[in-house]
């Protein structure tokens, strides 16, 4: 896959900074995503307490086990996924995917 060393080292290094993007902008989509969810429940909580709205908080953790357990369930059937030659795969992208994910983690750690 590649025929020299600079090219190498371009797709290790590019993919790393890549990765470190990837990782900085997926910790704070997630920070923003737990300040909004938290703000939300919040609220909510307080219109409950101040008896404006009444919560079945049992129905609601049934509901949100039943969409969690569809969505892993809906996962583990994506068609084709047993079928590939992961081996193959892996090993012509292994210096792409390994600095990627070492930047992903940094990213992420950084963010």
């Amino acid at each position: 896959m590649f025929h020299n060393i600079e090219s190498l080292v371009v797709t290790v290094s590019g993919s790393f900074v890549i990765g470190v993007l990837i990782g900085y902008a997926l910790k704070k989509v997630i920070k923003l995503f737990a300040i909004v969810a938290g703000l939300f429940f919040a609220g909510v909580a307080y219109l409950q307490y101040q008896q404006i709205v009444a919560i079945n908080w049992n129905k609601l953790q049934e509901a949100s086990q039943n969409t969690l357990s569809t969505f892993a369930s809906s996962t583990m059937q994506i068609p084709d996924f047993n079928n590939i030659n992961h081996t193959a795969v892996l090993s012509n992208l292994g210096p792409l995917t390994g600095s990627i994910s070492m930047g992903i983690a940094i990213g992420f750690m950084k963010g």
